[in-house]
């Protein structure tokens, strides 16, 4: 198996308050924030691991949480040099960190920035202070628009602003001006996604009034057809870009690439180069439990290794979110896997015109896309 990308992800498990819709492992912060003692978890984390991946290089870094701007630009600066320390940086890295609006710091993001976090994505959901409220958000609209800004001041040259759409009582005009509001304020990326309802959250618990899929199809076309208008084009599901803009650490992801996982939860996929298996595991979810065993230098996961179903399915639940989809040297090199296993999974949606293979490579058709979800139900094995 040839080498594939490899990233890292950090996560920072805290936030001020668990929004209703949000099922990651995220804990509301009811004590002092133990940030000190929750770097040095991440670095001996690091440490651990740092001979597995030894001689690759890192093309991306994501800080992910909850909430990773309530972390000093201190604490995140002494990680950082500790990653350069143990791993081999590439020297054009992407490094992203999350902010929330009620959470920014004008001097905090020059910090973040100074530190070497070139990429900042900040979590506004809504411009309207009707709508944020109806989803638990700590910020208002203007607050919002205050902590792009920021960024900008900071020096923060790539900037992604996530937002939603088919929100509580949410109309298609409501979405429109949305969209048209994080345009004004002229990010690189937008991340424009629909409100979904998992288990395990309180709107799950006590659901709220949403849009029916119909009005929700239309705002979400409506919002492509704005960002298309001002050179957001759509790479994936839910992510839009300028040229040159596209967020390396997700598409490593879609694209069944390798990552690094350090932190409560934590998730990492490593493809073994000798071998070819590739192996999944996941750290403890809770930050205490995570901390003590870490600081105990104590074993932090155990690997599993991924069968040819676990693979197929991975691989194309990834892959298929990408416009482009995905060729069949990708889906071999990736997986390990010969490509005509798929030949007769996928040979039904490509006569019901749902799915386009054309020189070799495999993505969803237009009309396949807009049923994304359904379909990939129908392309993945059996037993997944």
């Amino acid at each position: 198996m040839l080498e594939v990308p490899l990233s890292l992800y950090v996560h920072i498990p805290w936030c001020i308050k668990k929004c209703p819709y949000c099922d990651f492992n995220s804990h509301e912060l009811r004590s002092p924030l133990p940030e000190d003692q929750y770097i040095d978890a991440l670095i001996a984390d690091l440490q651990q691991q740092a001979n597995i991946v030894s001689g690759r290089e890192i093309v991306s870094i994501f800080f992910g949480g909850g909430t990773p701007s309530l972390f000093s630009a201190k604490n995140i600066q002494r990680l950082l040099i500790s990653i350069e320390a143990h791993l081999s940086l590439a020297s054009d890295a992407e490094i992203t960190i999350e902010a929330n609006p009620g959470t920014f710091d004008q001097q905090n993001f020059a910090g973040f920035r100074n530190a070497g976090v070139n990429r900042i994505s900040i979590g506004v959901q809504s411009f309207s202070n009707d709508q944020l409220k109806e989803l638990g958000r700590i910020h208002d609209a203007q607050t919002a628009i205050d902590a792009i800004t920021a960024a900008k001041s900071a020096g923060f040259e790539n900037i992604n602003i996530d937002l939603m759409y088919a929100l509580p009582k949410q109309t298609t005009q409501q979405a429109a001006d949305d969209v048209e509001q994080a345009i004004k304020l002229d990010p690189t990326h937008i991340s424009y996604y629909q409100l979904t309802i998992e288990p395990n959250t309180r709107f799950y618990q006590h659901p709220p009034n949403l849009p029916n899929s119909e009005s929700s199809w239309d705002m979400q076309q409506h919002g492509v057809a704005l960002l298309a208008q001002h050179g957001f084009q759509q790479y994936e599901v839910s992510a839009y870009a300028k040229n040159e803009f596209t967020c390396i650490h997700n598409t490593n992801y879609w694209q069944f690439g390798d990552y690094l996982g350090i932190g409560a939860g934590a998730h990492q996929k490593l493809s073994h180069v000798t071998s070819g298996e590739i192996l999944r595991s996941d750290k403890p979810k809770h930050p205490q439990q995570y901390m003590q065993q870490a600081l105990k230098q104590e074993p932090l996961a155990t690997p599993r290794v991924l069968q040819q179903d676990d693979l197929v399915f991975e691989f194309l639940l990834n892959a298929l979110r990408l416009k482009q989809g995905f060729n069949r040297q990708q889906f071999e090199q990736r997986t390990g896997l010969m490509y005509e296993l798929l030949t007769t999974q996928l040979q039904h949606l490509c006569e019901e015109g749902l799915l386009l293979v054309e020189t070799d490579r495999v993505q969803f058709s237009e009309n396949g896309y807009r049923f994304l979800d359904e379909l990939l139900q129908r392309v993945l094995p059996e037993s997944a």
